[in-house]
């Protein structure tokens, strides 16, 4: 602590602030892991004992291959190292195989890993704009947005307890984030081209990159009142992005269509027969749905309205991932998920279409696709929150409006992730690591956007984003707080 402490004074926050959640994540290898940690070592056999025509075909554990080819080809890599720590693991007939080297090992991968995310950051913190830096290193929104990163609760119970490569994916989607905050939008499309063939779950938001990059970057000019100037049009550009997603798709997909295994790939991608929900539903509107069914279905039996012979055998409370029926209600398909899913990114997608507002709109759009994806998608994990929960983190430091937001959505979706912990001694662990994060997010931002920043924005007629701020700072006045009533504007949920 004591060399964190002299890092912070010198200048080097941000290695401190790296260095320091690097040893919270060594301290949590010893903890619970998941199945999932069974699936990575099982993939870590399949790739480095079976030839590639094998791969996706492989199927002597549950826990079959199936992310994309990319990430395939990352734990090809990481197996040649791990041979160096327990051969062992590397033998595919080895179901639920643990020693204490394997379990170093995943560990740390996890964690060395992670050096892409903690780069992202340090990428991201370039483009927020420091005009509210307050005197304190603590008070600056560079600080802020490093710490809820770095050290975001979610991302660590999910990665380094739980276990997953997470930290590895969400620091792609960042850097590539950060590279269209600057302007280099070609290296930000090929950072997403390959993040999707890491892990297709990223498509949630292709329609934000696509529709950003062909209005923002495609379309070179705009016309006075913001609309699009048509001629602008650069068919070189279009072509370069085209070329961009082709060719990093045929490096991914190329071996396996000339092995014509293209379909089996797809199959093993998109399992359609897992079921609406998976085991631990997510809090969307799937989960409401299943709920008002089986209340129904309750009811029904109560009333002898339904036969107990008829329904369905297949319980959506069962915690199995499998496909159900539904008793009372329709039955929901993945092709209806797909519409609703689609319905609801639509007014986020024109708004960035016919409303461009630079990077930050797009950063708007992408958060909205997410939570549209998590509420109406097929098979939504719980964990899917993270895709909007982290992308908002660069948000809450600009707008007091979207530091409330920030702070409603990290706060019920990193709950909502309790019970990927259900064993008892990491109920203190994970109890303590939300309430330090979240006491940290509402005081810093709190501090961030205070009375000194509220006069500032008063002053250039924008002080409608301070109202949202609810749970962080009201200003005082005669003794009392102030409501929101009594501050000047209207509430928005997306200030521009």
């Amino acid at each position: 602590m004591a060399a964190l402490g002299i890092a912070m004074g010198g200048g080097n926050w941000f290695s401190a602030l790296a260095l320091g959640v690097t040893l919270l994540k060594c301290l949590l290898i010893p903890t619970y892991h998941s199945t999932d940690f069974e699936v990575h070592r099982n993939w870590l056999a399949i790739t480095h004992s079976l030839p590639v025509s094998q791969w996706y075909y492989e199927a002597t554990s549950e826990w079959t291959l199936d992310y994309p080819p990319f990430f395939a080809w990352f734990e090809y890599a990481l197996s040649h190292v791990a041979k160096y720590f327990d051969q062992e693991m590397l033998n595919v007939r080895n179901l639920n195989y643990s020693s204490s080297r394997t379990l170093l090992f995943q560990r740390f991968s996890v964690i060395f890993t992670d050096a892409l995310f903690v780069y992202a950051v340090h990428e991201c913190c370039k483009c927020i704009d420091g005009k509210k830096a307050g005197k304190e290193l603590t008070e600056k929104p560079k600080f802020i947005l490093s710490v809820l990163l770095l050290w975001n609760f979610g991302l660590l119970i999910v990665d380094h307890i739980h276990f997953q490569y997470n930290g590895f994916l969400f620091g792609l989607m960042l850097l590539s984030i950060a590279r269209l905050f600057q302007k280099r939008h070609m290296e930000g499309a090929f950072l997403f081209a390959v993040l999707l063939h890491f892990k297709h779950i990223y498509l949630y938001v292709a329609p934000a990159y696509g529709v950003y990059l062909l209005r923002s970057y495609c379309f070179t000019a705009n016309k006075p009142d913001g609309s699009i100037r048509w001629n602008s049009f650069s068919f070189v550009r279009v072509i370069s992005l085209g070329l961009i997603v082709f060719l990093v798709s045929a490096l991914s997909l190329g071996p396996f269509l000339a092995l014509n295994q293209l379909p089996q790939v797809l199959s093993r991608l998109f399992p359609f027969k897992r079921g609406l929900c998976h085991a631990y539903w997510a809090p969307n509107f799937w989960a409401l749905y299943n709920a008002l069914d089986k209340v129904l279905s309750i009811i029904g039996l109560e009333l002898k309205l339904l036969d107990p012979n008829k329904i369905p055998k297949a319980s959506m409370t069962s915690g199995l991932v499998q496909q159900f029926q539904h008793t009372v209600l329709p039955s929901v398909t993945p092709l209806a998920t797909l519409i609703c899913t689609l319905i609801a990114i639509l007014p986020s997608v024109f708004c960035l279409w016919f409303k461009p507002q630079g990077p930050r709109g797009f950063l708007r759009c992408l958060i909205l696709c997410a939570l549209s994806s998590f509420l109406f998608g097929w098979h939504v994990h719980e964990k899917a929150i993270l895709l909007a929960v982290l992308p908002m983190s660069l948000l809450s430091v600009g707008k007091a409006g979207d530091a409330s937001i920030f702070l409603i959505l990290t706060t019920t979706g990193h709950y909502s992730l309790f019970p990927l912990l259900f064993t008892a001694p990491e109920l203190p662990t994970k109890i303590l690591l939300m309430l330090l994060f979240t006491t940290y997010s509402i005081s810093s931002l709190k501090t961030l956007f205070s009375v000194p920043s509220f006069k500032k924005i008063k002053e250039k007629k924008d002080g409608r984003d301070l109202v949202l701020l609810l749970p962080v700072s009201l200003p005082k006045q005669g003794g009392r707080a102030r409501t929101s009533r009594e501050l000047p504007g209207r509430c928005t949920a997306f200030p521009a």
